[in-house]
């Protein structure tokens, strides 16, 4: 099962609780998604793609790679600023720019990398900063760009920073209306009991207890709305 990033402990814990429940074995192999949408194209022998945005589903789909009918919107992410050595940062940080180095996810390969690429631009901070941008290739690398101290601050995943249990006195959340919304879609590459089973346990009430938990917001329950479009509640 091919995972973004971000969504690989949230995932950890859902697998432990679908394997009890179901008796199936899932293997986890995590990567930007945009790398991993690579992967599949080349025929990498995954059943399962929960990718962090809509537009790689989609584009598996229009391409007839994916089971019919199978794309659906599992979570949307929130994306926070974190300063671990400056405490109750608010946006204004980014602006005041009293740092060496701000960490982000690569925007062409991760996606949350283009929201905070969408992010620094609605500040019209996106040229002035690049200069201080350190990019990871996906947004666990950006993660470990801040969390190693090489980068001061960093735009992450706000369930990266749940993982870690974090003081939300050095995090703060993001305006969600200055980036595209980070709409997570999941897709069946392949038939088996397992994927089927699966996709249907990742959309109950079970599961997206679990993903709230880890800081994401939900798409409607029994959401059928295969282009795309997130309804959040």
């Amino acid at each position: 099962m091919a995972v973004a990033s971000n969504f690989k402990a949230t995932l950890e814990s859902l697998t432990g609780i679908f394997e009890q429940q179901h008796g199936h074995k899932i293997t986890i192999i995590s990567g930007a998604t945009g790398k991993q949408y690579g992967q599949i194209l080349q025929g990498a022998p995954f059943d399962v793609f929960l990718a962090a945005d809509a537009r790689r589903p989609e584009l598996l789909e229009r391409q007839s790679k994916i089971v019919k009918n199978s794309r659906f919107t599992y979570a949307i992410g929130q994306l926070a600023l974190y300063t671990p050595k400056h405490p109750h940062p608010t946006p204004e940080f980014l602006t005041i720019g009293r740092f060496n180095h701000l960490a982000i996810a690569n925007p062409r390969l991760a996606p949350y990398g283009l929201a905070a690429q969408q992010y620094l631009q609605s500040l019209k901070l996106w040229q002035p900063l690049q200069t201080k941008l350190v990019r990871g290739e996906n947004i666990n690398q950006a993660w470990q760009f801040v969390h190693s101290g090489n980068a001061e601050a960093g735009l992450l995943a706000l369930s990266q920073l749940l993982q870690a249990d974090i003081s939300k006195d050095y995090y703060c959340l993001l305006p969600a209306d200055d980036y595209a919304p980070v709409v997570q879609q999941a897709v069946v590459l392949k038939i088996s009991p397992e994927a089927t089973a699966f996709s249907d346990f990742l959309q109950s009430d079970t599961a997206r207890k679990v993903i709230a938990q880890w800081g994401y917001t939900l798409p409607d329950s029994k959401d059928t709305d295969h282009k795309g479009t997130a309804h959040v509640r």
